[in-house]
């Protein structure tokens, strides 16, 4: 026997239903912030930033990351130098 059911509901009342929290303010937060990156372009700061996130074990700053993207294109990643 197969018994199906179909629920007109929209989004909203389908996430109230399931007591899931309404993201729509946090989502508009986040739409503003990108828009501004975009617009305002990505300073400096924001790259330190990104690069700390990224790589936090590599302190030397960008000169170390280029001698290790250099190292591995080389295949010389195991050597010291």
């Amino acid at each position: 026997m197969k018994i199906s059911f179909d629920i007109d509901c929209t989004p909203e009342e389908a996430r109230a239903f399931f007591g899931l929290p309404d993201l729509g303010p946090l989502h508009d937060v986040y739409l503003d912030r990108m828009k501004a990156a975009m617009t305002d372009g990505i300073t400096p700061a924001d790259w330190e930033k990104l690069m700390r996130t990224w790589a936090p074990g590599i302190a030397g700053g960008f000169e170390q990351w280029q001698k290790l993207f250099l190292a591995g294109m080389t295949g010389n990643a195991g050597k010291q130098g």
